[in-house]
């Protein structure tokens, strides 16, 4: 029997080498690992002794080649094959050990050049890999080093069970050749265009789930794998205390995450089921916490806290008054860790702020439908202020003006038809994901109740009719934030000035299903 041995990561290639070897099978390997295998003590041929052909073009040609293709395609149940092989003095080739450059890795070095970055576009071990793969009921494929242990348990077992597992490693196999081409197709493209005419998207497991959002459901968490960029999210998360992360966990804690780093100053948000039931922006981060708890204080019970500041004493000491399922933030000074450790049942993550509008690369929104996918940009720029407009009588007071700033980009975060009731840069009340804006406005008024005197709302989408702006001036709002654009604007502009409050349009919906 003869092993094919050729690795970029070279984890515990050679004590499978010596493994095989005690085995009395014959190891061929490529230049690195031949080196490697060599100074082990380990009896290894290499490709060019096989090939009767050296190496050329620095290394860009050395497996293509009869000797080796012929070995891991031919079919040994095919006579004519067989024939074929025993004229060419070619061995079959019945273990094939191998993964790719280090591409992945390259092209996220900021010190790599694009010259050095396209040298690490692997050509022979792809087409190696996919060639024994495709022979899988005759050829071992290993592409990952874990599975070493597994590639030696099962060469004693029996032929079903080897077939099995052969099958197993060859999805493996392709699945981790078509992912690294995803990653060179994706750096090559450099998003020109964002939406090509065919899109692999890469994707390697992270972690198994207990289940999803409900127990019958199986579940997996995977990171989205960028050329040239490290995008920086919750499945980035240092885990300090609490049970393991569940589907909705994190879910909510990367609504309640971005929440907060949509806002430069101290701010906390509280989110259930993705909605941000409290949200709020302070100079001192134990205030942004209290004013976020109370405006939902009935929906905070077992929600997730996002922080996006050290998480102090005092802040703590609050947080430590309810059951949370989830609290995280960019880290905790040791008073406040001490103190949150013994809040048991709860998820304590530490994770680094960042810009939201840094440059993440292929950064695209993904919802599945039947049959597909839909892609979108995601909607995270920043309005130009510049292109709003007051289109009331009465204009916004600058403490006005700020509140309705704030209502703004928490209607974002908000399930359409999004209504936001803020004052004091906090949410106090919210309607979300209704079929219609006036039950929406209906839903946030009575949770606001008398808070919503002087509150200030934001609307997601315009107005169809003047009855949701009514309803909202009737619980008390004293100036309204919305894109504009309904065929009746003039019927609502003239309700808010019959009110005699102002109203701002943005020019810009924010929509999110």
């Amino acid at each position: 029997m003869r092993a094919l041995l050729s690795v970029s990561d070279k984890t515990g290639i050679v004590d499978l080498a010596r493994a095989l070897h005690e085995r009395n099978i014959e190891i061929v390997s490529t230049g690195g690992t031949a080196d490697v295998l060599s100074e082990s003590g380990i009896p290894v041929t290499s490709v060019a002794d096989l090939t009767k052909f050296p190496e050329m073009l620095d290394g860009r040609v050395k497996t293509l080649h009869p000797a080796i293709h012929g070995g891991l395609l031919a079919r040994l149940d095919r006579p004519e094959h067989q024939r074929q092989l025993d004229e060419a003095g070619i061995v079959p080739i019945s273990i094939l050990v191998s993964n790719l450059y280090p591409f992945e890795q390259t092209v996220r070095s900021s010190w790599s050049s694009p010259e050095e970055v396209i040298e690490q576009i692997d050509i022979g071990g792809p087409a190696m890999v996919r060639a024994g793969a495709k022979n899988f009921d005759q050829v071992f494929v290993i592409t990952y080093p874990s599975d070493y242990p597994k590639l030696l348990n099962i060469l004693d077992a029996e032929q079903q069970d080897q077939q099995s597992f052969s099958m197993t490693m060859a999805a493996k196999a392709f699945g981790h050749v078509s992912t690294y081409d995803s990653l060179v197709a994706a750096w090559l493209r450099n998003d020109v265009p964002p939406f090509p005419a065919e899109l692999t998207i890469g994707l390697r497991h992270h972690a198994a789930l207990r289940y999803g959002e409900n127990p019958h459901q199986m579940a997996a968490a995977y990171r989205r794998l960028l050329a040239g960029v490290s995008e920086t999210g919750v499945l980035d998360a240092e885990h300090i205390a609490g049970p393991e992360m569940s589907f909705n966990n994190y879910l909510d804690s990367d609504a309640a995450w971005i929440a907060v780093q949509q806002f430069l100053d101290p701010t906390v948000a509280i989110v259930k089921h993705t909605v941000p039931c409290g949200l709020a922006v302070r100079s001192d981060l134990s205030a942004a916490y209290q004013a976020a708890f109370e405006g939902d204080s009935v929906s905070a019970f077992g929600g997730i806290v996002a922080l996006n500041r050290t998480v102090d004493v005092s802040t703590a000491t609050l947080m430590r008054k309810i059951k949370l399922d989830v609290i995280i933030a960019p880290d905790y000074d040791d008073g406040a860790r001490a103190i949150l450790l013994k809040k048991k049942g709860t998820r304590i993550l530490k994770l680094q702020n960042r810009c939201m509008n840094d440059d993440l690369g292929w950064n695209l929104d993904i919802h599945p439908i039947s049959g597909g996918v839909l892609l979108q940009e995601p909607d995270i720029a920043l309005d130009d202020e510049d292109q709003w407009s007051t289109v009331t009588n009465q204009t916004p007071s600058e403490e006005q003006r700020q509140d309705l700033r704030f209502a703004w980009m928490a209607a974002r975060l908000v399930k359409s038809n999004a209504i936001i009731f803020a004052k004091d840069s906090a949410i106090v009340g919210l309607g979300a994901g209704q079929p219609n804006r006036l039950e929406s406005v209906a839903i946030a008024a009575r949770k606001a109740g008398s808070k919503a005197q002087g509150a200030v709302m934001a609307s997601d989408a315009f107005f169809p009719f003047a009855d949701g702006v009514q309803a909202a001036i009737a619980a008390g709002v004293s100036a309204i934030i919305q894109p504009g654009g309904s065929m009746r604007d003039d019927e609502v502009i003239q309700a808010a000035n019959a009110a005699g409050i102002p109203m701002i349009f943005t020019g810009t919906r924010h929509f999110r299903h």
